[in-house]
């Protein structure tokens, strides 16, 4: 199974997925996946189209929201899309699943129903160090 990482109740993280850990992930109440991760990066991981293939046949719907580096306008956007209109849980993942957490805190960080403390305590409870984010969280401009 999939190391999924609890961030809130609609909300996890997880490392890189394989085709069989979909149904599981489905099997645990999740609805929809977003893949921060952009194809080819390694030989071993999955295609977005294998992903969204695997997702579609759990009975997920499938994101692809792909960048290296610090997250896009576009990956955060794929994001707060889905949890907006999430009917279950979200799931992101990328390699580490950093990539993931660090576009859902500023996503937070911007909607502004969470401080900057809750933001890096809900990140260290799921396993990811998100306190040097902690200053650029609390100079973002609340939507």
């Amino acid at each position: 199974m999939a190391d999924i990482r609890k961030v809130t109740e609609d909300f996890s993280v997880a490392p890189q997925l394989s085709a069989a850990d979909f149904a599981e992930i489905a099997a645990a109440g999740y609805r929809h996946i977003i893949n921060n991760r952009p194809d080819g990066e390694a030989g071993d991981q999955l295609s977005s189209a294998e992903a969204a293939a695997a997702a579609e046949a759990a009975g997920m719907t499938y994101q692809h929201a792909p960048f290296q580096g610090p997250p896009t306008p576009e990956a955060e956007a794929v994001l707060a899309a889905q949890l907006a209109g999430a009917t279950g849980p979200v799931l992101a993942y990328c390699r580490s699943g950093t990539r993931s957490i660090t576009t859902w805190a500023l996503h937070q960080g911007r909607k502004g129903n969470m401080s900057a403390d809750e933001i890096v305590s809900a990140g260290s409870q799921a396993g990811y160090d998100l306190e040097p984010l902690k200053g650029l969280l609390r100079s973002l401009p609340n939507r």
